[in-house]
C-alpha cells in the first residue's frame, strides 16, 4: 500500500495508463479555488485563457496551492517516486454548452523528456461528466510509445499548439473518466486521450499539474525549466520559482520569461501559430 493508492490502483496505471477516480480536495478547497479563478475572470472581463491558463502556479494562489497539495502528491509519489518537479500545468476551462474539443493526442508529444514517465494530475473543479465533456482515455495506448502528432488548425481546439493523432483513432469512443468536484485522475503521458465538447450547464474547469520524476534528462532546446514541489532537485532542468505576490509585475515578468522557453521548445516545427497576448501587469 502507498502513501495515497491501493495496490490495485498503482497496477492498473502501470497496465492501463490511467487511474481514477482519487478524491484529493475538499469541498472547501474546491469553492476556494474556483472562486479566485472567476474573481479574476470578473476581474478582466474574459474566461481565463493563455496566457494565464498556463503555468498558472507562478502566477496565482489557487494554482500554487494545488501543484504542492499533500494529498495530490502523495499519489503521485506512489506511481513516480519521492523525487518530484512540476514541469507545466494548465486551467482547462469549457464553459458551458460551447464546442471546445481535445482531439486524441499524447500530453508529451512536445515535451522532451528522456525516459516517459511524465504523469498527468487532472483535478477537478467542476463537475467532469460524460455530458460536461471529461476525458475519454484508451487504455493500455501508453504501451504503443510516442506515435505521430499533426497540427490541427480548429479554432475550437483547447490545445494551443493543435497536437493530435489523425485516422488511426477516429472511431473509437474511449473510456470516460467522469469526475466529481475534488477528485483527480491520473494518466501516463503516452496515454492517447480526447475529450468532447461540454453539453452541460455549468463550466467544466479540471486543473492539468504534469509531473516528472527528478532524475528524468531534459533532450529538447532550450534547457527546460521546472519547479521542485518535493524531495530532492537532481539538477536536470532550469529551477523555476514563484517570484513576487499574486499576480505582480515581478510574477508576471518571471511567468513571461518561462513561457516563452516552454513555447520555443513546444513549438519547434509547428505548422500553426496562434496569437498569446498578456494581460495589463498592474
Amino acid at each position: 500500500m502507498g502513501k495515497r493508492l491501493t495496490e490495485r490502483q498503482v497496477q492498473q496505471y502501470q497496465k492501463d495508463g490511467y487511474v481514477h477516480p482519487i478524491p484529493v480536495l475538499a469541498d472547501d478547497e474546491v469553492r476556494g479555488a474556483r472562486g479566485e479563478i472567476e474573481a479574476f475572470e470578473a476581474k478582466t472581463g474574459k474566461s481565463l485563457d493563455y496566457p494565464e491558463k498556463s503555468k498558472s502556479y507562478l502566477l496565482f494562489d489557487w494554482a500554487d496551492r494545488l501543484v504542492r497539495h499533500p494529498a495530490v502528491l502523495d499519489a503521485v509519489e506512489d506511481l513516480i517516486g519521492p523525487d518530484i518537479l512540476v514541469y507545466h500545468a494548465t486551467m482547462w476551462i469549457k464553459d458551458a454548452r460551447t464546442p471546445q474539443y481535445i482531439l486524441w493526442h499524447q500530453d508529451g508529444t512536445y515535451f522532451y523528456l528522456d525516459p516517459a514517465l511524465h504523469v498527468t494530475a487532472w483535478v477537478a473543479l467542476s463537475e467532469a461528466s460524460v455530458r460536461s465533456g471529461c476525458m475519454h482515455v484508451l487504455p493500455g495506448s501508453q504501451k504503443l510509445g510516442q506515435l505521430e502528432h499533426q497540427d490541427d488548425p480548429g479554432e475550437n481546439n483547447l490545445i494551443l499548439r493543435g497536437q493530435a493523432i489523425f485516422g488511426r483513432f477516429d472511431d473509437q469512443v474511449g473510456v470516460p473518466m467522469a469526475l466529481k468536484p475534488g477528485e483527480m485522475s491520473l494518466h501516463h503521458t503516452d496515454l492517447v486521450h480526447c475529450s468532447r465538447p461540454n453539453q452541460a450547464d455549468d463550466r467544466r474547469m479540471g486543473f492539468g499539474i504534469s509531473y516528472i520524476p527528478a532524475h528524468l534528462r531534459d533532450v529538447g532546446s532550450p534547457p527546460g525549466s521546472a519547479m521542485l514541489v518535493r524531495g530532492r532537485d537532481h539538477g536536470n532542468f532550469v529551477p523555476e520559482q514563484r517570484l513576487g505576490a499574486e499576480l505582480s509585475r515581478a510574477a508576471y515578468e518571471n511567468h513571461a520569461q518561462l513561457m516563452q522557453r516552454f513555447r520555443a521548445r513546444q513549438d519547434a516545427g509547428a505548422t500553426i501559430g496562434r496569437e498569446v497576448a498578456y494581460s495589463d501587469v498592474s
